[in-house]
């Protein structure tokens, strides 16, 4: 298949797979957010196991969500499966292209290696900064109660222990792996020749201010926002029928492909989910690549971008 073949389309099927009928420095941004289902991150992970309830409670903590049990191991295989990936991408991005990955917090260690390792260069880091998440930090009063001494003794414990709770802080910031292929000579003729491998500084954020590592969507506070805030999410772009867990605000993958891309240029999502990467390639003038195995992810992007012709004005705002 070629790139004219994949280009402007979402395809169902292994992003390792379809990756492999893509030409050598054909694409210009890879810009994508990975599973972080961390107990099926082999190749063959299916949607379906890793959201099933059963399998989210056998082997972890059944409060949290599948993957959130800490092993070390697990790790280890992401950093496995993700220098694969990081490879692939290397080969298809054209050179000083760009590859941005959103990352869970405590795999961002293991991400950033898999991707320097596999030849990128790790320019920097974008960090998502939000206030709104779920304190998974857990007492543990429930074991010491099953500790077999005197209730005196257990009281003791529970004293002693009183806002002691596992490490698990309120995770506040979502880390992006900004990463680059290395350039084909200097960035002046890296540029001249791909159209690729430097920033558009005359993009704004916040009130008016000079691109930045860090944003938000949402109001913080004054001083935040006027430095670091992208336009807030609508209802209307995720979609009533998009019921995807992880949908990214279209303001943050336009952000990046505004940044890092000229018009007409190919993006690349090898995990698009419910298509947010491709509908801000298709609102910026760019071309879009996207995969998924889940057919119906698949079906809600496709809706997604047949719904996004509309300019970005005509949608109201979330209440």
């Amino acid at each position: 298949m070629t790139l004219e073949a994949q280009r402007d389309r979402i395809l169902t099927g292994d992003c390792m797979a379809l990756l492999l009928d893509l030409p050598d420095a054909s694409v210009d941004l890879v810009l994508t957010d990975p599973p972080y289902f961390l107990d099926k991150m082999e190749n063959d992970w299916e949607h379906d196991t890793v959201h099933d309830r059963k399998y989210q409670e056998k082997g972890t903590v059944s409060s949290l969500p599948a993957g959130m049990k800490f092993d070390r191991a697990q790790g280890v295989r992401f950093y496995n499966f993700y220098i694969e990936l990081s490879r692939e991408i290397y080969r298809v991005l054209k050179p000083g292209g760009f590859f941005f990955s959103f990352s869970a917090p405590r795999l961002y260690h293991r991400m950033a290696s898999a991707v320097d390792d596999a030849g990128f260069e790790i320019r920097d880091m974008f960090a998502w900064l939000y206030t709104q998440n779920q304190v998974k930090a857990m007492s543990l009063n429930h074991f010491v109660r099953r500790m077999p001494i005197s209730d005196a003794d257990k009281a003791e414990i529970e004293a002693r222990l009183e806002g002691w709770k596992t490490p698990q802080i309120k995770s506040c910031i979502e880390p992006i792996v900004m990463a680059q292929k290395p350039t084909d000579g200097t960035f002046l003729t890296n540029f001249l020749a791909h159209g690729t491998g430097l920033f558009n500084t005359t993009l704004r954020i916040g009130d008016g201010m000079y691109p930045a590592n860090t944003f938000s969507v949402e109001p913080i506070s004054e001083q935040v926002d006027r430095v670091f805030l992208l336009p807030k999410p609508v209802k209307a772009e995720k979609g009533a029928y998009n019921h995807h867990q992880t949908v990214k605000p279209l303001a943050i993958c336009e952000y990046l492909i505004h940044l890092s891309t000229l018009p007409g240029a190919v993006v690349l999502d090898p995990f698009v989910g419910s298509g947010t990467t491709a509908v801000a390639a298709a609102l910026t003038d760019r071309h879009y690549i996207g995969y998924d195995l889940n057919e119906e992810y698949v079906e809600i992007s496709e809706r997604r971008l047949a719904d996004a012709t509309r300019p970005d004005e005509d949608l109201e705002p979330a209440a």
